[in-house]
């Protein structure tokens, strides 16, 4: 199981979007060009977070995008499912059943109606993943950031994009 670079891709690039003022968006061109990655994967990325609710886009010149909710409200959870899908990490195939020993045609209760234990405790793991990204939220990154960077990287950063919203 690997999560694509895209859920890397938005929480990295959503962190600036916490502190941007509301209608202030922020364009892809800009938070690419700060992130160094590629402007059309996170165009790609972004439109699948404004899908999922998570981001708003502001059409326009001056557009770009903004948090359509609370970094408080916004899961990792949240944002993975919006890149990723929601399709489960394990799909059971019930090879149990294909056996060399079994007959086919009278397949036996063990092989049939009682859960598939590898299934079961697959889905138990996935579960216990999801929980624990759903108790992380964008805020609660941004408050382990800003704790960990030193203050100049911070300012410099704020000075950055605040320099963007002067140009428009």
């Amino acid at each position: 199981m690997q999560f694509s670079i895209g859920v890397e891709y938005a929480l990295h690039c959503m962190l600036y979007m916490v502190d941007n003022p509301t209608g202030n968006s922020i364009g892809i061109k800009d938070l690419a060009t700060y992130q160094g990655v590629s402007e059309t994967y996170l165009s790609k990325v972004y439109t699948k977070l404004r899908k999922a609710g998570i981001v708003k886009s502001i059409p326009g010149v001056k557009g770009g995008y903004e948090l359509a909710r609370l970094p408080e409200s916004i899961t990792f959870w949240d944002i993975v499912e919006a890149v990723e899908g929601g399709a489960p990490l394990f799909q059971c195939a019930e090879i149990r059943q294909n056996e060399i020993l079994l007959d086919k045609e009278n397949l036996p209760d063990t092989h049939t109606k009682c859960p598939c234990l590898i299934h079961v405790v697959m889905i138990e793991a996935e579960e216990q993943m999801r929980q624990y990204l759903k108790n992380k939220t964008l805020a609660w990154l941004y408050e382990q950031v800003k704790n960990k960077l030193p203050q100049e990287h911070l300012e410099a950063t704020a000075e950055w994009f605040n320099n963007l919203r002067m140009k428009k």
